[in-house]
């Protein structure tokens, strides 16, 4: 399972240097490759695969001179990994960059269309749509957000999305606002699919709203925006289990809050008989902190996590996936010896994970091993930007808590209730189609 994708955009000074830094901050929402495509005339892309610190430590990021900019970070959820962002394509006489965080759910047909209107695709990705089509309707209409508007009847799936053409960028959060975006606005005019990597530069910073589209230039001092188009939000509830960083603040609601409230709710519906609190770090210590406050179990820290290995759960190919989880992690034994341990983790994907964790903590010498899950069980394929292709890959798709318990080795396991996680993050207007199966209209309706 795998979302990920990180934008920025900026029309500011020295806009190059400050994308670098940005995607630094977006690192963990893809670790492909990294790009950046900047306005001097015409449209000139600087990409790679690898870490932005890979890509960028020879590209002369000093010496790349423009006040407009779009940049990625990518983990493919479509097409070739080798096809990295910010993508150029060309459509009716145009050049553009695409920078895009998301899914196209109707992309085969809109392609078969438009080369039947004699449209030449460069690349299998299905981000290029969103530049094509944008072109077409561009020159049909001659004015921005008409073609926007157009391209949001158009698309259906999850799209944030930064366009470069002609001097300009724009920036847009689709209808149902499925991937997360913010604004920020200072010295110059920023977007980022995290405000965290907005606060950098800029103290003013808000989210862009679903349907909302932001046009701005560099011969212009004020950005333009419009809601184009209203439809049922439905954000990614797992932004808030996982993918996003703790010290985000996604449509108002605070990462890291939402995550230790995960935690108390947890402790409430499955309290667990230990001596310590541990969680998988770091991506259930928010949660695991939440838990014992509520439980009155002592936390500690009883994984240690090399902070040199990437992101496990979206690391490509199993065989990679499982190497890491040996390099990643290593218990602390005087911690753990002895000790009855709840273990405190975000969610369960395959299991591999899980298992070869618990396996650990009790050849360190844990008495017992009760491993609370701060998510429902994830038993339903992604559509909207989450790569979870078939169900069989998915644990808890098939198997009810008892054998998902059995495979991974633990004494005992329970999961946050769907209930418990709507209180948690304290909205009501979330995509919990993995979780429930109850896919959201809008991404279907073609």
């Amino acid at each position: 399972m795998r979302e990920k994708c990180g934008i920025f955009a900026a029309v500011t000074e020295n806009a190059p240097r400050k994308a670098y830094y940005a995607l630094l901050a977006l690192q963990h929402r893809g670790q492909e490759s990294a790009g950046i495509s900047l306005w001097k005339h015409r449209i000139r892309t600087i990409a790679g695969r690898g870490l932005v610190s890979d890509v960028f430590k020879d590209a002369g990021i000093a010496r790349m001179r423009s006040n407009t900019v779009i940049a990625h970070v990518r983990y493919s959820t479509s097409g070739s990994p080798i096809e990295i962002q910010p993508l150029e394509t060309e459509c009716c006489g145009k050049r553009i960059a695409v920078a895009h965080n998301g899914t196209l759910t109707n992309f085969q047909p809109l392609r078969e269309k438009y080369e039947m209107l004699g449209v030449r695709f460069l690349h299998s990705v299905d981000s290029e749509l969103l530049g094509i089509s944008f072109l077409w309707h561009l020159r049909e209409t001659g004015d921005e957000f008409r073609a926007m508007e157009a391209v949001f009847r158009e698309i259906r799936g999850a799209y944030s999305v930064a366009l470069l053409f002609d001097g300009r960028v724009l920036v847009a959060r689709d209808p149902v606002g499925f991937r997360p975006l913010s604004y920020g606005r200072g010295d110059g005019h920023y977007f980022a699919s995290e405000d965290s990597a907005l606060r950098l530069f800029v103290d003013d910073v808000r989210d862009v709203r679903p349907g909302e589209v932001f046009l701005v230039s560099e011969d212009r001092e004020d950005v333009e925006s419009r809601v184009l188009v209203n439809e049922n939000h439905h954000h990614c509830v797992f932004e808030y289990i996982y993918f996003a960083r703790p010290d985000s603040v996604l449509d108002g609601t605070s990462v890291y809050s939402a995550r230790v409230r995960m935690g108390r709710e947890l402790a409430r519906e499955s309290p667990a008989r230990g001596d310590l609190v541990i969680a998988v770090p770091d991506s259930g210590r928010a949660a695991a902190l939440g838990f014992s406050q509520e439980s009155g179990i002592p936390y500690a820290e009883g994984l240690i996590k090399n902070r040199y290995i990437g992101r496990t759960f979206i690391t490509p190919g199993q065989f990679y996936r499982e190497l890491k989880v040996k390099l990643k992690l290593s218990p602390v034994r005087e911690v753990i010896n002895g000790r009855r341990i709840v273990l405190v983790d975000d969610s369960i994907v395959r299991g591999t994970t899980m298992r070869r964790i618990v396996a650990m903590l009790r050849k360190a010498g844990a008495k017992e091993v009760h491993v609370r899950i701060a998510s429902p069980p994830i038993r339903y394929p992604c559509y909207m930007g989450i790569d979870i292709p078939t169900r069989h890959e998915l644990i808890a798709a098939f198997g009810g808590v008892e054998n998902v318990r059995r495979v991974i080795g633990a004494d005992s396991l329970a999961y946050l209730s769907v209930e418990g996680l709507r209180r948690a993050v304290g909205r009501k207007d979330l995509c919990m189609a993995c979780l429930t199966g109850e896919y959201p209209e809008w991404a279907f309706r073609f």
